[in-house]
């Protein structure tokens, strides 16, 4: 059996539609002159509000999360916020392209993870699509990677937050097993959101005096890259192993690369095109392997 047809809805829509929502999140973030970890603060915490007059109608699973779940929900949602804060601060330093395309090492962080903790394997050729697939997305930023001065901080900004999301997914697919995913996602984001307003506190910033402008990016960015990309990657979860869903969010940099040209006017190649290309196939090769029961 083939985890694409697990739903009535072909598992590949929603795909496409999360990884083209969490493609305009560098786009937002890029509008926005707030700093980072406001950004991400409301970006998560007006996602809670917008889930808020859902949530009495799971009031019943909530009485029955266990502590243990409760703990790995909370370092779940920590470690999305840091991934937040450390990723959006890197977009202030390196471009869109070369910022995403660090995102790529995701799933070897994930799948490296998955088998540490779970003893889950991957096939030959699902490392080979992977390899294929991170090549291609590598190729996409590469010509922006600056090795030395502030765009290095950037890089390494963005390295960090790989690393935190990408423990984030590994501990989302473990309470995923037995938790819905609208209370995961609800908690996830409350956990990441409340770490980032201590993280404001701590900072000294400002938690009011922005423009309307910021309140609407805030507010797309709960929306979209949000409720429309990272709550549906947890839906996924249910559905997908965590190296799979990792490996879709492999096509961010390709479309955060388009979305940047059109929208931001930053260059895109005939190299980077067709770097973009090599991406997709090896994402669906990943995935057809990968998937198989």
């Amino acid at each position: 059996m083939n985890a694409m047809n697990k739903t009535k809805v072909p598992i590949p829509v929603f795909l496409f539609i999360g990884i083209v929502a969490i493609s305009f999140s560098a786009i937002f973030v890029r509008w926005s002159e707030a700093p980072a970890a406001v950004i991400a603060m409301y970006r998560l915490l007006m996602t809670n509000v917008l889930m808020l007059p859902f949530l009495w109608n799971y009031r019943v699973e909530i009485a029955k999360v266990r502590w243990r779940d409760w703990l790995k929900t909370a370092i779940s949602g920590i470690a999305l916020g840091l991934h937040f804060l450390f990723w959006m601060d890197s977009l202030r330093f390196t471009t869109v392209a070369s910022s995403t395309a660090i995102l790529t090492l995701e799933p070897i962080f994930v799948l490296l993870g998955a088998f540490l903790l779970y003893g889950q394997r991957t096939s030959r050729h699902a490392l080979i699509a992977m390899c294929v697939a991170i090549v291609g997305a590598v190729c996409i930023g590469w010509g922006d990677f600056q090795f030395s001065g502030i765009a290095l901080k950037g890089d390494m900004l963005s390295l960090i937050g790989t690393l935190a999301v990408a423990l984030h997914m590994l501990l989302g697919k473990s309470i995923r097993e037995h938790m819905s995913a609208f209370v995961y996602s609800f908690f996830v984001f409350l956990f990441a959101g409340l770490v980032l307003a201590v993280t404001n506190v701590y900072s000294g910033v400002s938690f009011t005096d922005y423009a309307p402008k910021e309140w609407g990016i805030f507010l797309l960015l709960a929306i979209v890259p949000t409720v429309f990309g990272h709550y549906v990657f947890n839906w996924l979860l249910k559905y997908m192993k965590a190296s799979s869903v990792s490996m879709t969010v492999l096509g961010e940099p390709l479309g955060a690369s388009i979305l940047a040209y059109f929208i931001l006017g930053e260059t895109i190649t005939t190299v980077q095109l067709l770097a973009g290309c090599l991406l997709l196939v090896g994402v669906g090769m990943f995935l057809r392997s990968n998937e198989k029961k």
